[in-house]
């Protein structure tokens, strides 16, 4: 109808799920409001103070096929502070590099120049990739990762070298109880995609800078309003919309954005989402850990992401975008690395980087961060909620919706910009 007022929308929690969608109804002319319970957006991908330095409360990895993630990042004007980089597996005696050739003949010839697999080795990974499109990467069951590869025959050092480490590193979760089924939509959409898709993206700035700290300008800037401290402790339903309590305030619509923790607390005011809050409340949780590191001068990097082992070893990112000499050491999932004191885990690492790239310069400065709910366990079969849910007008965003992703950043985006786009097609319908 023409001159029909459009929904205000709230959104509930500032992370790269809420900021994509408060970015995509906000271009669509709908009424923003964000609140987000934190000082600062980012949610868990944002920056900190280290002494007067800018960093990530860790490393978050971004491929080529990260379309959604792209789009929202042209859209801000960020998209040239990510470096593109062919994909290139880097650890003690091993080395993949994916040529820039058409797909796929670029896995074929990456897997074929591969250092320290032997031929035996090579074909397994062929056989195996050429197994998986045959079916249309989909699986009639969903069972870990590791038996998996056990059932297509793929050798330990195959294992070791490439297929745990992209399991670790995109599932954040053990490849013994990992989901066999997205890793298999990860390898689809990276390795099998098109060539540009398995490229890595590396951000040359803070996380801030490369969306938090954007969006919240573009909002402003676009009539939305983004509110900082401002926690939601409860939803309740009025006539035509929602009260938000905490902020007193009112919305036609509602995506929650939160971290799926806080939302059986934001449904218990909502009748109908009993049984909704109740799977949530069934989520387990794994960590990240990253360790700052800055020395008297740059590091020298044969690549910005350098395995310091095989299997689940940590991995080393050079990071001197941020300031000079400055590099972080990520280790996913959990480990025993999470039960050793900060100065044994950096004495530690500082060891396995040491193995790989010679004597290292004085040490200035070290930081330990720790997300200890930094992603859901992607597990076999996990149940994972719908983007709509059962009380009209509400919905969830977060990297835990439903679909193809585990936690990752582009999951997040994705999930963001479905509710929006959800939102926009049932104003346009109505």
């Amino acid at each position: 109808m023409a001159g029909r007022l459009k929904p205000a929308v709230a959104i509930v929690g500032g992370g790269w799920a809420g900021l994509a969608a408060a970015v995509t109804l906000a271009d669509a002319g709908h009424p923003i409001a964000l609140h987000e319970a934190a000082r600062q957006l980012g949610g868990r991908a944002r920056s900190l103070d280290w002494n007067g330095i800018r960093i990530d409360n860790g490393q978050h990895l971004m491929a080529g096929a990260y379309e959604q993630t792209l789009a929202l990042m042209r859209r801000l004007g960020t998209l040239p502070l990510i470096e593109r980089r062919q994909l290139e597996f880097l650890s003690p005696g091993f080395r993949l590099k994916l040529p820039r050739l058409p797909a796929p003949l670029h896995l074929a010839a990456g897997l074929i120049a591969a250092r320290g697999l032997t031929l035996a080795d090579k074909l397994a990974a062929v056989h195996f990739m050429h197994a998986l499109k045959r079916q249309g990467f989909l699986l009639p069951n969903d069972i870990p990762a590791g038996q998996l590869l056990e059932l297509h025959a793929q050798p330990d050092r195959l294992i070791e070298c490439l297929w745990q480490p992209i399991c670790v590193a995109a599932l954040n979760t053990p490849l013994a109880t990992a989901s066999a089924q997205v890793f298999c939509n990860v390898l689809r959409d990276s390795l099998a995609g098109p060539r540009a898709a398995s490229d890595m993206l590396f951000n040359r700035s803070d996380l801030g800078r490369l969306v938090p700290d954007a969006a919240q300008a573009w909002l402003r800037s676009h009539g939305g309003t983004v509110h900082l401290s401002s926690k939601v402790a409860g939803l309740g339903q009025e006539a035509g919309g929602f009260r938000l309590h905490g902020p007193d305030t009112q919305a036609d619509r509602v995506i929650l954005a939160s971290h799926p923790s806080r939302l059986p607390d934001l449904l218990a005011g909502l009748p109908g989402t009993e049984a909704l809050a109740g799977k949530l409340r069934g989520y387990a949780w794994q960590p990240i850990l990253t360790l700052w590191l800055r020395f008297a001068t740059p590091l020298r990097f044969p690549y910005p992401m350098l395995a310091l082992g095989r299997g689940d070893a940590p991995w080393a990112f050079e990071r001197n975008d941020l300031a000079p000499g400055l590099a972080a050491i990520v280790a996913s999932a959990e480990g025993p690395h999470l039960h050793l004191a900060p100065e044994a885990l950096k004495d530690r690492y500082l060891g396995l980087l040491g193995d790989r790239l010679g004597p290292l310069p004085p040490l200035l400065d070290w930081q330990v961060i720790a997300e200890k709910r930094a992603t859901f366990a992607c597990t076999p079969g996990l149940w994972r909620p719908d983007n709509r849910t059962p009380v009209p007008g509400l919905y969830l965003a977060g990297d835990h919706t439903a679909g193809d992703y585990p936690a990752t950043l582009e999951g997040a985006v994705r999930s963001g910009v479905k509710c929006a786009q959800l939102i926009i097609a049932e104003e346009q319908g109505a």
